[in-house]
């Protein structure tokens, strides 16, 4: 084990080969990662956390000011940060050469990724180098640098994790992240999907592990007695919901439902088979609403999605308020302290407005980004591309167009000459006497031909 620095007694990493691995726009650096080859052939894995409780002591102005904001809000063009930033971009940002104060996860990890010992802790690290999703996948992709070997070496850990995730049962559900380029006067020039690469899988497993151990050593620390730690649950599905996918999905060769329990395996083949093709959107997007939402919450039911019993968030305080709860409770069980009843009761309240804030922050996120797509199609009437129906109702069909990502309406009016009849249990709209057919998942050719910027509305027809 490391020595302890004479910095509060913290556990010394700055001489541990440590990086940062975040997006190309991030200016608030919240975790870092180690590696270090142990004597015996097995490594040292360190997930670095900024560690704000040690700025925002509970109660004071910059903590009621955290709580009320709950959350950072990333907005198209600006970002709404919970922490002033002088904080979330400077003192508590894990930047490059920097001395900087943590929160650590450190696992020991045998040759097949199993975890064989773990320490939690505050710590105090400097981080070599700052790479960006890209430039850490073109590593990981054999193009050379330093970091080659490190990075080598936690994606065979981060698959084994990954693989034993899958194998408990939980769901591979790929949210599309679609982003704006803008220009120097916040006009929208295009957009684009942010890959889900290697690289964006090894940082978020290992969030994951960090997320998930500290949670069960909490859990354990607490005698499992309800009340007395902030989980991040996630229940079961909509059983009506997966029906309908379901129903979808069975043409096509699955049965998503065992009785009236969702089958995982055969989830998750549909969501990996449909990777890539038209129906993408559409699959991944139904199993998100058929999903429970996840939500911040001090009773532990486990989290459906991610298959894990005991989980919580502790990777993220710069951005999220309840990780900084959780680094606060963590230190009272590290210390072998009972919790005080006042902290508790703060943090149940705290845990539901964070989870309403997150939805308002998801909301205000979207609407952002609609009012993007809006600008940037008003000055493409005419425009002709294809779409993918995401939406089909007895007034027309939602189509998603292809290069903005916009979701817009073809009203019945504007489809071809005939009558047609909503087919609800099929999520159908066929014509009377055409039979021609309109379904969820189906590529179409499409023509920007409305769009209402006081409303973000759009407003498609189809190409002949």
């Amino acid at each position: 084990m490391e020595r302890e620095s004479a910095a509060g007694g913290r556990r010394d990493f700055r001489n541990v080969p440590t990086i940062t691995i975040d997006p190309k726009s991030a200016k608030d650096f919240d975790d870092a990662i180690s590696l270090r080859a142990l004597p015996d052939g097995t490594h040292e894995v360190g997930i670095h956390i900024a560690d704000v409780s040690f700025f925002v002591s509970p109660e004071s102005a910059l903590d009621k000011e955290a709580h009320k904001r709950a959350t950072s809000i990333y907005l198209v063009d600006r970002v709404i940060p919970m922490l002033p930033e002088a904080l979330s971009n400077t003192l508590c940002s894990l930047l490059p050469h920097k001395e900087r104060l943590c929160y650590s996860a450190v696992f020991e990890t045998s040759k097949d990724g199993s975890i064989t010992k773990e320490w939690f802790g505050r710590s105090i690290i400097r981080s070599a180098a700052r790479l960006t999703y890209e430039e850490a996948q073109e590593i990981m992709d054999g193009n050379g640098g330093p970091w080659g070997e490190m990075l080598g070496t936690l994606a065979r850990i981060t698959r084994a994790l990954r693989k034993k995730k899958f194998d408990a049962g939980a769901i591979a559900i790929h949210d599309t992240e679609l982003r704006c380029e803008l220009d120097a006067d916040g006009k929208p020039l295009s957009f684009y999907v942010v890959p889900h690469s290697e690289s964006h899988q090894l940082i978020e497993d290992l969030m994951l592990l960090a997320n998930r151990r500290v949670a069960e050593f909490a859990s354990r620390a607490a005698q499992n007695k309800p009340g007395a730690f902030v989980y991040r649950i996630h229940d079961v599905p909509d059983t009506e919901k997966i029906a309908f996918l379901d129903l979808y999905a069975r043409p096509m060769g699955y049965s998503i439902l065992r009785g009236k329990q969702v089958n995982p395996a055969e989830l998750n083949r549909l969501l990996i088979e449909v990777l890539g093709t038209p129906q993408q959107y559409f699959v991944h997007s139904a199993t998100l609403r058929a999903m429970a939402k996840a939500i911040y919450s001090m009773k532990n039911i486990g989290h459906f999605g991610l298959a894990f019993k005991h989980y919580t968030h502790f990777t993220s305080p710069i951005r999220r308020y309840p990780d900084l709860l959780v680094h606060r409770l963590l230190t009272e069980y590290l210390k072998g302290r009972r919790v005080s009843a006042k902290l508790l009761q703060h943090c149940d309240r705290a845990a539901l407005h964070a989870t309403e804030r997150e939805v308002f922050a998801a909301e205000a996120e979207r609407d952002s980004l609609k009012a993007k797509q809006v600008e940037y199609l008003a000055e493409h009437i005419g425009m002709e591309s294809n779409g993918i129906i995401t939406g089909v109702t007895n007034f027309g069909v939602f189509v998603r167009e292809e290069s903005t990502g916009a979701d817009g309406l073809i009203h019945v009016t504007k489809l071809p000459d005939d009558y047609y009849v909503f087919n609800e249990q099929s999520m159908l709209l066929v014509g009377e006497h055409s039979k021609r057919a309109y379904r969820l998942g189906d590529t179409v050719s499409i023509r920007v031909c409305r769009v209402d910027t006081g409303k973000n509305q759009i407003d498609y027809e189809l190409v002949p």
